[in-house]
């Protein structure tokens, strides 16, 4: 059998490239739905930690920020995805849980790496809005945040790029992600090389995309500084 003829059995009989197509959306889904809840939780947590410092009357909430990003970062992303799929999230949809789950794995450390763009930030551009009448509130949202968001534009393009690879463990939870359906493809037809070949073909093509794209909106918003 010729190895054309292998790619057809494995994965034009029975349409089971279909299963690649599904895969993928899930897999797509998951990653823009979970890096959505990741960047507001990030954002949450790095703007109360920065509004929190010097401030006595907020060190509870504080230390709640700490806890979570402690306790998120702590736990391995498939333990936590069991979690939430057995324990937390039992009668939702499996696509719900993984999003879910996975954006709040990635909002600790979104948390982190928005937090370390704002401390990046001169201290002194606060201190000028508020002298001229801004509310810490306002100074924050117009002029600390946009810089702290292009100072650290690649370190949140890494964080996507690995939440693209860590949701291939969704299929843990019974998920046809794109690794679940090559994983199928694979036990359907025994044939090993193929299903996993095109696997990782698929991840890099997205990698090499996702790159792309943040490369593009990082001259961007040079040219929108006048760099």
């Amino acid at each position: 059998m010729s190895w054309f003829d292998k790619l057809q059995q494995t994965f034009i009989e029975g349409d089971r490239y279909m299963w690649l197509v599904e895969g993928l959306i899930n897999t797509l889904i998951i990653t823009l739905g979970a890096l959505i809840i990741g960047v507001l939780i990030g954002t949450l947590i790095a703007i109360t930690k920065y509004f929190c410092e010097g401030n006595k009357k907020l060190r509870i909430l504080n230390w709640l920020c700490d806890l979570y990003t402690t306790v998120i970062r702590g736990i391995p992303i498939t333990v936590l995805l069991l979690m939430f799929f057995y324990i937390v999230l039992v009668s939702a949809d499996g696509v719900i849980v993984a999003i879910v789950a996975f954006g709040i794995n990635s909002g600790a450390y979104m948390a982190e790496l928005i937090r370390s763009g704002i401390n990046a930030v001169d201290k002194g551009q606060m201190e000028a809005a508020r002298s001229l009448g801004m509310s810490k509130g306002q100074a924050m949202a117009k002029i600390i945040f946009p810089q702290a968001i292009k100072n650290i534009l690649p370190a949140i393009g890494n964080e996507c790029i690995a939440l693209l690879k860590e949701t291939s463990v969704a299929g843990y939870v019974a998920i046809v992600d794109i690794t679940r359906a090559a994983t199928n493809i694979r036990n359907k037809t025994f044939d090993a090389v193929n299903p996993i070949i095109l696997l990782a073909l698929i991840y890099l093509v997205l990698v090499v995309g996702m790159t792309k794209l943040l490369a593009i909106l990082e001259r961007r918003l040079r040219k929108s500084d006048g760099k």
